[in-house]
């Protein structure tokens, strides 16, 4: 078995892949859903998806890792010791006390930071993220994550002039689950169809 399909096998064995009707963050009805925040909790599996992304970054120019709070988080850390790279993240909100930082960790203006998270749907989280970047003096090229839903998120960051990068996509999990029976035909076209209703 190859270590893709290992990975998506025990990803939905965690419950990081789920399927039935889910509320998305934008109000749309999904047939599938992506915890990836559990990952926190499965360290092996948290390991072989920072693998899977380290596959991709070894490709790439960069400084620093820039992990997207909160569940990117672990995932970068995970990426940061296999890979020996430094990793900072931007907060959500500026500190109003201490130091007032708006990044964590150290980095240097002119440095190049590829922005990692753990899923894209439309990609407005990462343009968010990547601003506080720039607006320190950051380059950010590359966008990596763990999945794509594929709903438009990968075609808008390429709009704006990003390159990104997915481990997975959801048509190939979808597929890797259907050929080993590990979905039933009706959740497999509930996923299809709502995809291609969604572009």
């Amino acid at each position: 078995m190859d270590s893709t399909s290992q990975l998506v096998f025990d990803l939905q064995n965690i419950g990081a892949i789920k399927f039935g009707k889910f509320k998305l963050k934008s109000g749309i009805l999904s047939p599938f859903y992506l915890d990836l925040r559990i990952l926190v909790s499965y360290p092996n599996v948290l390991r072989d998806s920072a693998l899977a992304m380290a596959q991709i970054l070894t490709t790439l120019k960069f400084d620093r890792i820039a992990a997207i709070p909160y569940a990117a988080m672990p995932i970068g850390t995970a990426i940061g010791l296999e890979m020996n790279r430094p990793m900072i993240y931007p907060r959500r909100e500026k500190k109003d006390y201490g130091t007032g930082r708006a990044i964590e960790g150290e980095f240097i203006k002119g440095e190049i930071a590829v922005v990692i998270d753990d899923v894209i749907t439309t990609g407005a989280s990462k343009i968010q993220a990547i601003e506080p970047l720039v607006e320190a003096g950051l380059a950010v090229r590359d966008i990596v994550v763990l999945v794509d839903r594929e709903q438009g998120g990968a075609a808008e960051l390429t709009s704006r002039g990003f390159h990104f990068h997915a481990a997975l996509k959801i048509r190939n999990i979808m597929q890797i689950l259907k050929y080993a029976d590990k979905v039933s035909a009706t959740e497999y076209d509930d996923v299809m169809k709502f995809l291609a209703e969604s572009k």
